[in-house]
């Protein structure tokens, strides 16, 4: 990806849903001629020249410190991956998580396969880098997608929820997920703006899916650790989950990702039935 051209479209996306009376601007008579803020205005609420602001925006900036970034991530009113992102942007590689080689292979040590094994009534994986699912357990096999018999390939987050059929049933709110998808493919872009395996993933979306070439277009960035993942299974019909996300210490571009259900309520009667249905399978 041009990184140029991601800065730009970054900085104007979110400049067009700053309303100017949010940041304390006065409006004057007339329509705008661009919807939220003008380069101008931004420059002028960050502190920054017009010019230099422009050729920022433009990729031209040279080098920029950390506290004129602050400044205009403060002034578009960006959330803190947001800011993150928009630094790894200006500088590549200086990014808040040491990058690994985006061409290595990762590896989820044994202890961590062991960690999900143990969570019988839980579905829980790990992804990796492009959304890439690295290991699960059997309760996840069952319930999201069955692992095994996917190629290395398609073992993708991104892939199943757009190219999938199957993930517009089993996630109840598919258009979320395909919102919190797509905007953490865009912090992934821009901690490795050299992975061209990356490259070539968001370049293979954007052709088979219209509804990922237009999400991919908004800019959205956003990393959710934590909140409700409301679920369907054709078995055992809705389960109401949340989900809790970790990351791994010693490789922060793994995370652990475990689904839950509250105690005594229908959904955890369904995860046990999955599960026992996973145990079933296994002595087959």
């Amino acid at each position: 990806m041009d990184r140029r051209s991601e800065l730009r479209e970054f900085l104007r996306t979110r400049r067009a849903r700053v309303r100017p009376q949010d940041v304390g601007l006065q409006e004057h008579g007339g329509r705008r001629r661009v919807p939220g803020l003008r380069r101008e205005e931004l420059a002028h609420l960050a502190g920054v020249s017009v010019d230099y602001y422009v050729r920022l925006e433009q990729g031209r900036g040279g080098k920029v410190s950390a506290e004129i970034l602050d400044a205009i991530a403060q002034a578009l009113q960006l959330g803190e991956t947001e800011r993150q992102h928009l630094h790894s942007l200006v500088h590549p590689g200086h990014t808040l998580h040491p990058a690994h080689p985006p061409t290595g292979e990762q590896q989820v040590r044994p202890g961590l396969q062991r960690i999900l094994d143990t969570l019988e009534n839980a579905p829980a994986y790990v992804v990796g880098r492009r959304l890439q699912i690295l290991a699960w357990n059997d309760l996840a096999r069952i319930l999201i997608a069955d692992f095994p018999i996917l190629s290395e390939e398609d073992r993708n987050l991104a892939r199943l929820t757009f190219l999938d059929e199957t993930a517009r049933q089993r996630y109840v709110n598919w258009q979320k997920k395909a919102d919190d998808t797509v905007a953490f493919l865009r912090v992934d872009a821009g901690r490795h703006p050299g992975d061209t395996v990356l490259t070539e993933l968001i370049s293979e979306l954007s052709t088979a899916s219209e509804d990922f070439r237009r999400m991919w277009a908004d800019h959205t960035v956003r990393d959710e650790t934590h909140g409700d993942k409301p679920l369907y299974h054709p078995l055992v019909g809705p389960l109401d989950l949340s989900f809790e996300t970790f990351r791994i210490p010693d490789d922060p571009d793994q995370a652990l990702t475990v689904y839950v259900a509250e105690s005594g309520s229908s959904a955890a009667r369904g995860l046990r039935e999955l599960a026992a249905r996973a145990k079933t399978e296994g002595r087959e």
